[in-house]
């Protein structure tokens, strides 16, 4: 048996797989999310240890004798976090979250200097790690003073589960430290934020083994002793890993909270100022590229909050054929925007609004606005040397079958859908456990799921959704003189 945990943004879930990498069973529990102040993005880590506790205790419940034979635990978290630990790996102050922007002066700073870009091969982001230890570095110096490591999310579970200071390629690479070409830590970058690699876990590749599980923990649990943690991944590369994204030319859209383009390589392709992410895959020598937004399914469930009724109930609305675009236009920038933007300061709004707006034509603006913003990664995609001939569909948005038509009609790709089960970053952690436990080839562990259906692009409303994503591109630069 293999065990992947996923710390996500809402809650940690634990998976167990077999060795034929059938799902056996799951647990969720949640975490909270505190934001303290506009543009603040905050967890307590000491929740990401309860809610582990909660999810391995539910999962020991329900699966006591197929828990005490596994062999491999993977790791999988959400990226960007600054998880700041002192002496006696103390935890110094809440965690500075993926999708917290009040660092976005102090990236530019950094962005400013070339070397980040040479060397990690992408812009300073806001979201990234790096600028949030300048931040503070100049607003909390008594914090800063203290800090002996700086541990990405899923890297202090880590710590408390083995007690080991360790990371892996695919979630450093999202620091702006890592030299990302050389899959290493980047001295002269962590020298620009007063840190040098004493300050940073030590790496592994996500393949291999990074620390073994607690005698303690273990026998809490019922589990045999040995049992080795794999490196892991990001959030993005583990789901990658889970849907077997891991050779040249396959790729994956993520309807998740934020939303993803993603695309595996065989090599480095850096193209910093098309704001696409080109960091280190989870397995050795491979590489990945991804476009990124902040709000997807965020974007819709705050509208269900804003209207009163369930993301489910607003989108079974629109129906099951494809409609012209809105009249309406969406802009999903409700947390700034990353690519190709690089705009934290930037903020969503809904343009064309009329007396014959109902509630279903604001729905339908919704999805393709977020549609619209993925057309926006995929050209960004295309001007860094990566095109792709079809893509995959996960995340929770992917249940929607309108919206992936209304994807796949923007994107002008057909969109595979896989067949029901689940592929995402627990399922993908758990596969990284078992190749770290068994030395398995990960190229034949990483396959991808059958596909169920395929949906194709709508050909007779594609020059009406063209015509609408150029509508869509000309807002931007008119909404930005408004926002900053």
């Amino acid at each position: 048996m293999y065990l992947g945990l996923d710390l996500g943004t809402s809650g940690v879930k634990a998976l167990l797989i077999d060795d034929a990498q059938r799902i056996v069973g799951s647990t969720h529990a949640p975490v909270s999310l505190s934001r303290p102040h506009p543009g603040w993005s905050e967890q307590d880590p000491a929740e990401w240890v309860s809610a582990t506790e909660a999810a391995m205790t539910a999962l020991k419940a329900a699966h006591p004798a197929e828990l005490a034979a596994v062999r491999g635990i993977g790791l999988s978290g959400h990226m960007h976090g600054a998880t700041l630990i002192g002496a006696d790996d103390a935890v110094l102050r809440p965690c500075i979250m993926w999708n917290d922007t009040r660092s976005h002066r102090e990236a530019a700073e950094l962005d400013a200097n070339p070397a980040f870009r040479r060397i990690s091969g992408n812009i300073v982001f806001p979201g990234f790690t790096a600028p949030k230890l300048a931040w503070v570095a100049k607003n909390e110096p008594e914090i800063f003073d203290r800090v002996k490591k700086v541990l990405l999310p899923k890297d202090y579970l880590r710590l408390w589960l083995s007690g080991e200071h360790l990371s892996e390629m695919s979630d450093s690479a999202g620091t702006s430290w890592l030299d990302t070409a050389g899959r290493k830590w980047s001295a002269e970058l962590l020298a620009a934020t007063g840190l040098d690699e004493s300050h940073m876990p030590g790496l592994v590749e996500g393949t291999e083994a990074a620390g073994m599980l607690k005698p303690a923990l273990a026998a809490r649990w019922g589990m045999a002793p040995g049992v080795v943690i794999a490196g892991g991944a990001g959030d993005n590369a583990a789901s990658a890993c889970g849907m077997g994204t891991v050779a040249e030319g396959r790729a994956f859209v993520s309807l998740g909270t934020s939303g993803v383009l993603f695309a595996a390589n065989a090599s480095y392709l850096p193209k910093p100022e098309s704001a696409v992410h080109t960091f280190c895959h989870a397995l050795p020598d491979t590489w990945h590229q991804m476009g990124v937004i902040l709000s997807a399914t965020d974007a819709l469930n705050w509208y269900s909050g804003v209207t009163g009724a369930s993301a489910a109930a607003l989108t079974t609305e629109l129906g099951d054929s494809l409609k012209a675009p809105s009249s309406v236009t969406f802009l999903p920038y409700l947390a700034g925007e990353r690519t190709p933007l690089n705009d934290a300061a930037i903020r969503g709004a809904f343009v064309g609004l009329g007396h014959e707006s109902s509630r279903a034509v604001l729905t339908q603006a919704v999805l393709e606005g977020v549609a619209f913003a993925l057309r926006d990664n995929l050209e960004a995609l295309r001007s860094a040397g990566t095109e792709l001939s079809r893509v995959t569909a996960i995340g929770g948005g992917s249940r929607s079958r309108y919206w992936l038509a209304a994807m796949a009609t923007a994107l002008g790709l057909p969109i595979d859908v896989p067949q029901d089960g689940d592929f995402g970053a627990a399922f993908g952690a758990a596969r990284l456990g078992l190749v770290a436990a068994t030395g398995a080839d990960p190229l034949a562990v990483f396959t991808p799921p059958e596909t169920e259906e395929t949906i194709d692009p709508d050909t007779a409303l594609g020059d009406a959704y063209a015509a609408a994503y150029e509508r869509y591109r000309a807002l931007y630069p008119a909404l930005k003189t408004l926002s900053h």
